[in-house]
């Protein structure tokens, strides 16, 4: 297959920092809904202290789910510019839904029901590395959020037990500064889970157009396979996640902070922190998790905690569906957009 023109590769480059700016302040939620409904950080301060750890994040921690995306779902044989740019447009489109709609579904998940669906719009339910690590991103859909509930659920009840004789005034006072440490440590889990996936599927467009680059030395784009992430496209992607962090995501804020429980400084620290473990587990075996649902679980056990009826399981459950439906929407979607750019020439 001839190489795509530099200027489309280049233009899908650009596209795909534009889904992790979208994926930043579409999951803004999962990094500020706690900390600004529980009134410790006004929304402007907290957006920010939200974008400067998921950019650090990128520096701290490894490349281990940058490496599933670019060679562990899809079959790079089959993969370039076109499928690439279709998964993305999948992905895209079904964030802005649902970000119109106020619902906080996994970007995560919209790229790579995105991704699979153009390779198999291209080639078919072949182009699929299954298992590879399809199981482990699957089964994540349904331990994510059960691990940060069931985490937020314990460390409630514990810390409960603990300061059972503290005054309650003092303890809000304690942990509206834990909170801060808290929420530092989310934004850390949320930027290097989630800006690591666009990382991969960059690299896995430079490796399949790298044809293009014969007359580049291919060690100035610090590219050697689908598994080492290049410098550049590290800062690039937590750049744009942070600066799509930094422009809010106030609907969907709005259901994560305050129609799913009541929150206090105490229930938000539980629920960060519980959230932030799960995503370093996560991010440390190479598994793509969504942050949303990971920190719907975890607000979802501190409300539980205190009794079942403190959540509210109708909004849940409406959540719950949008999950479902992303990854079949998003393929579908950009199943349909691979189908156009081929008739037209992409």
């Amino acid at each position: 297959m001839p190489a795509a023109p530099v200027t489309y590769v280049l233009a899908i480059l650009v596209i795909a920092l534009l889904f992790d700016f979208i994926n930043g302040f579409h999951d803004a939620a999962n990094s500020i809904a706690t900390v600004v409904s529980t009134r410790v950080l006004a929304p402007s301060a907290a957006v920010v202290w939200a974008a400067a750890f998921n950019f650090i994040a990128v520096f701290v921690f490894g490349t281990a789910v940058a490496k599933t995306m670019g060679q562990g779902l899809v079959d790079l044989a089959v993969v370039d510019a076109s499928v690439i740019l279709a998964g993305l447009l999948g992905a895209i489109l079904w964030d802005l839904i649902t970000w119109w709609l106020g619902l906080p579904t996994s970007s995560s998940h919209a790229l790579i029901g995105g991704y699979a669906g153009a390779a198999v719009a291209k080639a078919g339910v072949t182009a699929l590395l299954f298992p590879g690590k399809w199981i482990a991103t699957l089964v994540f859909i349904v331990v994510a959020p059960v691990m940060g509930l069931t985490l937020a659920l314990a460390l409630t009840v514990a810390l409960s037990w603990i300061l059972r004789r503290s005054l309650p005034r003092r303890v809000d006072r304690m942990f509206r500064v834990l909170q801060l440490g808290s929420a530092a440590a989310y934004s850390l889990g949320h930027g290097t889970n989630d800006a690591q996936k666009t990382m991969g599927i960059i690299v896995g467009l430079l490796v399949a157009e790298q044809r293009l680059f014969a007359d580049f030395p291919v060690r100035a784009l610090h590219l050697t396979n689908a598994g080492a992430v290049p410098w550049w496209v590290i800062v690039a992607c937590g750049a744009a996640m942070g600066l799509g962090t930094m422009s809010g995501g106030w609907r969907i804020v709005k259901t994560m902070g305050q129609r799913l429980t009541k929150l206090t400084p105490f229930g938000g620290f539980a629920a960060e922190t519980s959230g932030a473990i799960t995503l370093f587990v996560a991010s440390h075996y190479g598994i793509p998790v969504s942050t949303t649902h990971t920190i719907t679980g975890a607000i979802s056990g501190v409300g539980a905690a205190h009794r079942l009826s403190a959540v509210r399981w109708g909004v849940a459950g409406r959540i719950v569906w949008a999950w479902l439906l992303t990854i079949p929407a998003a393929a579908g979607i950009a199943g349909l957009a691979y189908v156009i750019l081929r008739a037209f020439g992409g």
